[in-house]
């Protein structure tokens, strides 16, 4: 690959003049060559490029790979930690909406917006005159950046400069290469991860192209899991799990612990066809252990406490707030309102779920519940809770509409 084409390419495209830059940095490949693009492309003094890292729950070892890659390029990012707030407040309201957009549990479209939102308030606050991040052209978190940072800094330029310079992966890779950039990109199109998902190798997985076995975090596929399963127990409150085996504790610890243990069994693989916001297909490849067993027995506990009518609103409102989350619309006012629904609708989710896990399956062995609606000594048929004999009169009446169509005819 011809590194001088690149960077004519490069030298050659319009970029707005700009002196302090707030970069959303997360030590990947396109927001460690933001850096140095700042630096030969758009003409910024090092004092004016101001690194932002954001702690949302990827782990220790990621953030230190990225504070070394910085540390190479001469600067020491601003560190915020917002693990509390991610798992409290956003993954909260994601498990009480049920997280889910066509398979995928809504997880980087939060993360994205959470970091916008404060490199856009940090870059306001230092002075800056530009945001910048590092996405493609072809992907979703363009817009899920945009979005945000319009709404929490309108009025500074928001430079995207892998997007706006057309670079495919390869040709970032070689301008890295050539400017003395490091990168360790493990698996090509990197990785995305929260304790609440694992995104691999986003847009970049071919149709039937296989997978290895030492891409997963969590994840050991179900051939390989032990042989005896393992046996669990959850309890929810208002909606949200706080007891992972008896212990209490909050998300932040529970959710990791539970990824663990159910990732050893085999669970939590996604492979799935995805309809990004451009409406374009990509093959998307995700880990998501505990939020496989969380949203698996949160369902199934809404099934046992909420009424009927309770349930077929829900999912509606369940589906808006994916599609709204996934569309980088967090801040949407809509969102805020579904937000309140799913509050009110959790009052009574509550109880401990026993769950057995083995190779890749979730079976529910155990329900208990003070606020569920199951009535055993009404509906079964093996109880005397009420005389079958006054349902007649009811059915008659239900009936009457169809006994009207009859009249008219017509029928098959």
């Amino acid at each position: 690959m011809d590194v001088k084409q690149i960077e004519a390419k490069v030298m050659d495209t319009p970029v707005p003049e700009v002196a302090k830059v707030a970069l959303a940095y997360s030590g990947g490949l396109d927001s460690s060559l933001c850096i140095e693009l700042l630096r030969r492309k758009y003409g910024v003094d090092d004092s004016g490029i101001v690194p932002i890292t954001c702690d949302v729950g990827q782990g220790q070892e990621e953030i230190d790979a990225g504070n070394a890659k910085a540390k190479a390029l001469g600067f020491e990012p601003i560190m915020i930690d917002l693990t509390e707030e991610f798992t409290e407040h956003w993954l909260a309201r994601a498990i009480r909406a049920n997280s889910d957009y066509e398979g995928y549990p809504v997880s980087t479209s939060m993360t994205r917006q959470l970091v916008a939102r404060t490199v856009a308030k940090k870059g306001l606050e230092l002075g800056c005159d530009a945001l910048m991040e590092g996405s493609t052209g072809k992907g979703n978190d363009q817009y899920r950046m945009h979005n945000v940072f319009k709404m929490f800094a309108p009025d500074l330029e928001v430079l995207v400069p892998v997007r706006d310079f057309d670079l495919t992966r390869a040709e970032e890779r070689a301008l890295c290469e050539a400017w003395g950039v490091p990168v360790d990109e493990r698996i090509e199109g990197g990785d995305d991860k929260t304790m609440w998902c694992r995104s691999i190798a986003s847009g970049a997985i071919g149709l039937d192209q296989q997978l290895p076995d030492d891409i997963w975090m969590w994840l050991v596929p179900p051939r390989a899991a032990p042989d005896e399963a393992e046996e669990i127990t959850l309890t929810f409150e208002q909606g949200i799990p706080t007891r992972l085996n008896g212990r209490a504790m909050p998300l932040g610890r529970l959710v990791p612990e539970l990824n663990v243990i159910a990732g050893r069994h085999g669970i939590g693989r996604i492979d799935m066809f995805e309809d990004g916001i451009m409406d374009l297909k990509s093959r998307e490849i995700y880990e998501a252990p505990a939020a496989h067993v969380i949203l698996r027995l949160r369902r199934d506990l809404e099934q046992f406490c909420l009424t009927k009518d309770e349930l077929a609103f829900k999912a509606g409102v369940d589906r808006t707030w994916a599609h709204l989350v996934y569309h980088g619309m967090w801040f949407h006012p809509l969102k805020a309102e579904l937000d309140a629904f799913c509050e009110a609708a959790s009052r009574f989710v509550g109880g401990t779920y026993t769950a057995s896990l083995y190779k890749g399956n979730i079976e529910i062995t155990k329900r208990e519940s003070e606020t569920s609606l199951f009535s055993p000594e009404v509906r079964s048929i093996k109880s005397t809770g009420f005389s079958q004999q006054m349902a007649k009169d009811a059915a008659t009446i239900r009936g009457l509409p169809f006994q009207i169509l009859a009249k008219r005819g017509g029928l098959e």
